[in-house]
């Protein structure tokens, strides 16, 4: 009896393990059991190709803006989905970042009583780095991603190879019209940007700090000379050059059906991000020493 009880348990525990074996493989299936292991020499060669691939698409979407057709209404599509549709989140980024920065430097400026100068402060701030590059930022993060999966989506269900069938080029009815309507309109969301953060260290000047409105916005406008409205001027267009390329770049190179298609958004955005801070400090540098800042 013992005997029958001992080979039962033995008989559940081994299909327990059997159970639980199978479950665990199931579970497991579709992740890689192993990773391979790519040479040095191999990982190089991919990433240069990255690059000849980037840079051909990004010349081949201004060259495009001189050959017909132009696909105009594309265009003027693409710039309000990527121009009215920012707006919102660049407003409410400039002008909280305009009023944070008159806080935190109102404390600093007490202490050499030169409370007055918060506004020359602001302004040049905002005007030559920070709202170029939040507006760059904001656009990244809600446009570039926008373009990587609508672009990586059509992909994927071969929409762009039907393109060709048809004998529309796809780079140009779909790339050039988003790179010439980013540039186009970060060109003005950046503007905006900076009055609307001048107008919250208005707010933080007149409410706060019981600065006087009229003297707030002297000092922000005589500060401002040419090179500032220049460098805070040309960044914009940079910015949403690297913003729609990149973008596009992801969307069009996108492999591998929906998992492709969610890895080249997120590559996209973070892409597009670190390129806009890097491109912004060798722009600042290189500008700084051709205008000769006082």
């Amino acid at each position: 009896m013992i005997l029958v009880h001992a080979e039962i348990g033995s008989l559940k525990a081994e299909s327990f393990s059997v159970i639980f074996r199978g479950s665990l493989a199931r579970s497991l299936r579709g992740f890689p059991i192993c990773m391979e292991l790519t040479s040095p020499t191999e990982f190089a060669k991919q990433k240069v190709l990255v690059v000849q691939e980037y840079t051909f698409l990004a010349a081949q979407s201004v060259a495009n803006l001189f050959r017909k057709p132009l696909y105009f209404a594309d265009m003027v599509q693409q710039a309000d989905l990527i121009g009215v549709g920012s707006l919102p989140i660049v407003v409410l980024t400039g002008f909280f970042t305009g009023g944070v920065l008159a806080l935190q430097t109102a404390n600093t400026l007490q202490r050499f009583g030169s409370i007055t100068l918060i506004g020359q402060l602001v302004s040049t701030s905002m005007v030559r780095e920070l709202g170029p590059v939040l507006t760059g930022l904001m656009v990244a993060g809600r446009n570039a991603s926008g373009m990587a999966s609508e672009l990586g989506s059509m992909v994927v269900t071969e929409q762009i190879d039907a393109m060709r069938a048809l004998g529309t080029d796809p780079m140009k009815k779909l790339v050039t019209p988003r790179v010439t309507a980013t540039v186009f309109m970060l060109f003005f969301l950046s503007i905006i940007s900076d009055l609307v953060g001048l107008a919250g260290g208005l707010m933080v000047a007149k409410l706060f700090l019981s600065l006087d409105a009229r003297q707030y916005w002297s000092n922000a406008w005589q500060v401002l000379v040419f090179e500032d409205v220049f460098m805070g001027l040309l960044k914009p267009v940079l910015f949403g050059f690297i913003i729609a390329t990149i973008g596009c770049f992801y969307g069009m190179t996108a492999r591998g059906g929906t998992q492709g298609v969610g890895r080249a958004t997120t590559q996209a955005v973070v892409a597009a991000s670190i390129f806009i801070l890097v491109t912004d400090f060798f722009v600042t540098k290189l500008l700084i020493s051709l205008l000769s800042y006082r």
